[in-house]
């Protein structure tokens, strides 16, 4: 008998149900998310109403208007839906072992002891959908999976949306996802399945029927070894992933794209991604500042630098590429992104002569830089930052780390 492990939580149209639970005229209507205003732009989340209609998310606006005249657009309120998504967190760790939330509309719950039966998973599935229907809105449906890892959990609960209730294990594998194709599967990028297809691995059963030897050989990685041994239901925990970077972009709205305003935005950034990487322990040893101009075009520069934290170095990179940049008199910019690379953990930082006394420790401005972190998680705003910035909240920003 399986030994069930994991439950996966994926919110359904998680912006546009955040929105018609907000605002009870929404409710039973096409609504559309956009990433800017209504005017302009594309769609970036859709209701299940708007997408009965043939809108995705990608969908421009001027389409949405055709394909359904009675559309509603709401300009995205990120803000919003983080303090929902920590809402729907605390309801789900209320009553089960919440293990990890993987993004703002995903979650995952560990299961064990009596949990681990399926009769027992399942139950509690249907009591985390209707804790959070009753607790954090009734507008807010979940399709959930049930599995023996985390992989089978995730797949199972994107079979049957919305409002699902599906499991996975090796009593019903590879049958149950034979209509699927290899690059519905999470973890499948366009490069692995052409190298499935090269190696005559054209569907999940042959996928799910291959040797992880083999596997290892295709993916080139023991990812793959481990990622076939997922799939046929063996307990394969998550590695830690190994940090490579850390940083921010934006997509910046009209007001903020003439250049005195997007530098502002971009300081923002910086901030962001250096307290990032700072309360995760890490340091960086290469800065990189990319920008894409309006109309077109774009430009990019990285700068090298002793393996630091301190957010007031990397604001004076930024200022120096930035005196760069503008010699090129850009007419608006349209994105911003900033990239810390080349980190190591600062416990493995060699001693500097004028950056740290000791192998390892902060030094006098990386401890400054921490205090301020702690003031701003204690008032929960940024009280205190680094000179003058522009807070440019939305969907379309990222923060990325590899």
């Amino acid at each position: 008998m399986t030994i069930f492990r994991t439950i996966y939580i994926d919110m359904d149209a998680f912006f546009s149900s955040v929105e018609q639970e907000m605002d009870p005229a929404l409710r039973g209507k096409p609504v559309a998310i956009t990433a800017v205003d209504e005017n302009s732009g594309c769609v970036v989340a859709a209701s299940y109403e708007a997408k009965s209609q043939g809108i995705k998310t990608g969908c421009r606006v001027y389409e949405a208007r055709r394909l359904c005249p009675q559309i509603q657009f709401r300009p995205s309120r990120h803000p919003l839906y983080v303090k929902v998504n920590q809402k729907i967190a605390r309801v789900v760790d209320s009553m089960a072992e919440l293990e990890y939330v993987r993004s703002i509309d995903e979650f995952q719950v560990g299961l064990g002891g009596k949990t681990a039966s399926l009769d027992q998973a399942l139950s509690l599935a249907r009591q985390i959908k209707k804790a959070i229907a009753t607790q954090v809105g009734s507008q807010l449906r979940c399709s959930i999976g049930i599995g023996p890892n985390q992989l089978l959990a995730k797949i199972a609960g994107k079979l049957e949306k919305p409002d699902g209730l599906q499991w996975l294990a090796p009593e019903n594998m590879p049958d149950r996802l034979s209509k699927m194709k290899l690059e519905d599967l999470p973890g499948i990028s366009q490069g692995i399945s052409k190298r499935l297809y090269k190696a005559r691995i054209y569907d999940i059963p042959s996928l799910y029927n291959l040797d992880p030897r083999h596997a290892r050989l295709i993916w080139h990685s023991v990812e793959g070894e481990r990622f076939v041994r997922a799939l046929q239901g063996e307990n394969i925990p998550l590695q830690e992933t190994k940090r490579n970077s850390y940083g921010n972009s934006k997509v910046l709205a009209p007001q903020y794209r003439v250049s005195s305003q997007a530098k502002l935005v971009g300081r923002w950034l910086v901030e962001k991604a250096v307290e990032r990487m700072r309360r995760d322990g890490y340091c960086a040893k290469r800065f990189s500042l990319q920008l894409r101009f309006l109309p077109s075009g774009g430009w990019s520069q990285t700068q090298s630098c002793v393996a630091s934290q301190d957010t007031a170095l990397f604001l004076s990179i930024y200022e120096h590429l930035w005196q760069i940049m503008i010699k090129r008199r850009p007419y608006l910019v349209g994105s911003i992104s900033v990239q810390l690379t080349d980190v190591l953990p600062l416990t493995e930082r060699s001693g500097e002569l004028f950056t740290s006394p000791e192998p390892g420790k902060p030094n006098p401005n990386e401890k400054l830089a921490t205090a301020v972190d702690q003031i701003n998680r204690r008032y929960k705003t940024r009280l205190v930052h680094f000179g003058v910035n522009q807070e440019h909240p939305g969907f379309f920003e990222n923060s990325s780390g590899t």
